[in-house]
């Protein structure tokens, strides 16, 4: 393609919506354009980018068997209100774009498609014999993001690859997740990206298990917590950890102080001289499940950590049905507007005790007449510690379990694990901390779709069950993007091989010179004819402009047809390393259509 003939105009600067170094290249370079809030049109050279990647996608699940489908994005609510999932889509969550027809029927843009190929396979499967089954897509999702950022990164409209696999039971199933963790690492790896494959929570999709697939990258917005051995890395939200062990209390017997001025553990340790580790701190949280009922919960956690909100909705969703309720739609530490609304009286806030009385509750038929109480492992071993006093200004010293408090019912891992705690797999081992940027994600569902759905099968002895299911996503445009995050200089972007829009450009610094023109079209047809794709820039722009968007726009190789002519031969320069060369023109197309192969095939 000649560059005078594109869609191509290219930035300066940095344009003001822009967060983060990809986003901003992208948009700088003219990959993307942004036409509302988080809604982008993907121009000429980003979709040959995001068409590299949907063929090695398609190369890859294509492999393993499973056959692409195309699904409706417009997607009627009953589907998604068999499964128990419109609620917290649309109001819970509040990320799917609902609408209503003229018809008066409710209907929602898919942000994802469990309702709508799990009806198929209620309608279409019969027997035992049609399994397993592996479907998948390729199109673009919808999510009503509150505050889209980071261009395609987090975007209102997006390209994603989702797979759907039915089974007659969990062993079928692990094998075909098994074969979509080699499939999703294939898929990266040839994409020529750094990432970790990592133990993940799986959310508002459910099932038993998960992994996600992060790209490592600074601007990455999850956490990942690896073993430097690489036999544990998990999402900060799903990783599990064994803290440094508490320090031994200096206070042996129990007894009541006036504190004044501690309502932080920072405070408290400095008036106390004492560790946080000696110290049970006291979370209040307000949760509200789907049939509008509130429970007031509070958390026993040792002072030194933080409680991991992730596993704590988790463990309030796996108790929903003693409120009445199914999953979650709030979860958030009261403020005071909060507060008034439940309280009876003002709370000791900064000094609450683990016996924290349920006289604090109004009477309310949409309130739990309890609080409910959880501890974190954490915190159910520590002898003689500190604690708050249920009284402003005080605390309580050499306190413990089954003498002075109670031990919750519920001991429940709700510890947010960190970089420097040990690996609950290994103890010898530390837990390093990278940023990781999510483009994969695989889910074990079980049959927590097809049992809400009716979607069974016929097994072998003529008996109905609830087919097996699995999922798998591929965010295709973020991946395309993660690749600038991951790889960039001060210049631009630098694209992997395999996924640049182009492999090689053609620059002409002086359209005016006749051997130049004639040369760099000749190098441009010869190496387009051997498979090596090429641009050529033969815009009537100065070279130093050239150069610049060539550096910009991220082409692996340049060829310049500049003052080495004389010599029969022209520079090359390689993108990624800024090593130069300068090159007979014989050769080429013969060497660089060796480097590209060789990228490849790596």
């Amino acid at each position: 393609m000649r560059l005078s003939q594109m869609l191509f105009v290219t930035l300066r600067e940095d344009p003001a919506e822009a967060e983060i170094p990809s986003h901003k290249l992208l948009l700088r370079a003219g990959y993307i354009r942004r036409i509302a809030s988080g809604v982008y049109a993907y121009l000429p050279l980003m979709w040959r980018v995001l068409k590299k990647v949907s063929q090695i996608v398609r190369e890859e699940m294509d492999a393993t068997g499973a056959e692409e489908c195309l699904l409706p994005q417009l997607q009627p609510a009953d589907l998604w209100q068999e499964s128990g999932r419109w609620d917290t889509y649309t109001k819970a969550e509040g990320i799917m774009f609902s609408l209503v027809d003229w018809q008066k029927r409710e209907m929602g843009l898919g942000p994802t498609h469990e309702e709508v190929i799990t009806t198929i396979a209620r309608e279409m499967i019969r027997s035992y014999r049609q399994l397993p089954l592996h479907l998948y897509q390729l199109q673009n999702k919808f999510r009503d993001e509150i505050r889209p950022r980071f261009g395609l990164m987090r975007g209102r409209e997006f390209i994603m690859k989702d797979g759907y696999s039915f089974h007659t039971d969990e062993e079928s199933l692990k094998e075909t997740y098994r074969d979509m963790d080699r499939a999703y690492r294939n898929i990266i790896s040839r994409c020529g990206l750094e990432f970790k494959a990592v133990e993940a929570d799986s959310g508002a999709i459910g099932g038993a298990g998960s992994q996600e697939f992060m790209v490592l990258a600074e601007a990455g917005e999850d956490e990942v917590l690896y073993t430097e051995d690489g036999s544990y890395a998990a999402n900060v939200e799903k990783a599990v950890a064994l803290p440094t062990d508490a320090e031994p209390s200096p206070f042996t017997e129990f007894a009541k102080r006036e504190t004044p001025d501690t309502n932080t553990i920072e405070k408290l340790c400095q008036f106390l001289d004492c560790s946080p580790t000696q110290i049970v701190k006291n979370v209040l949280y307000q949760a509200v499940y789907d049939n509008g009922t509130t429970v007031i919960v509070l958390v026993n956690i040792r002072g030194d950590r933080d409680v991991n909100e992730v596993k704590l909705q988790n463990a309030l969703t796996r108790v929903a049905d003693r409120y009445g309720g199914t999953t979650i739609v709030a979860l958030t530490v009261p403020d005071a507007e909060a507060q008034a609304k439940w309280a009876a009286k003002p709370l000791p806030l900064g000094y609450i005790a683990p016996d924290l009385g349920d006289d604090y509750l109004q009477p309310d038929a949409k309130l739990a007449r309890h609080i409910l109480r959880i501890v974190d492992r954490t915190a159910t071993d520590l002898k003689n510690f500190v604690t708050g006093a249920n009284e402003a200004g005080y605390h309580v010293v050499g306190a413990n379990w089954g003498d002075q408090f109670e031990r919750p019912e519920l001991t429940i891992d709700v510890d947010k694990a960190k970089a420097g705690d040990r690996a609950a797999s290994n103890p010898s081992q530390t837990l390093q901390t990278a940023r990781g940027i999510e483009v994969g994600h695989i889910f074990q569902l079980g049959t927590k779709y097809s049992t809400a759905m009716g979607a069974t099968y016929t097994n072998e002895a003529g008996e109905e069950q609830p087919l097996v299911m699995g999922c798998y996503g591929v965010g295709v445009s973020r991946l395309a993007q993660s690749a600038v995050e991951q790889s960039y200089d001060k210049d631009g972007i630098i694209w992997p091989v395999e996924i640049a829009p182009y492999h090689a450009i053609v620059i002409v610094p002086n359209i005016k010179d006749t051997k130049q023109v004639e040369t760099a079209e000749t190098l441009y047809r010869e190496l387009n004819a051997a498979g090596v794709e090429t641009l050529l820039d033969d815009r009537d722009e100065r070279a130093g402009v050239k150069f610049k968007d060539a550096d910009l726009i991220g082409i692996p190789y340049r060829i310049v047809t500049g003052r080495s002519l004389k010599d029969g031969k022209v520079e090359v320069v390689e993108r990624a390393t800024g090593n130069r060369q300068e090159i007979s023109i014989d050769a080429v197309v013969s060497t660089i259509g060796q480097w590209v192969d060789e990228a490849i095939e790596k």
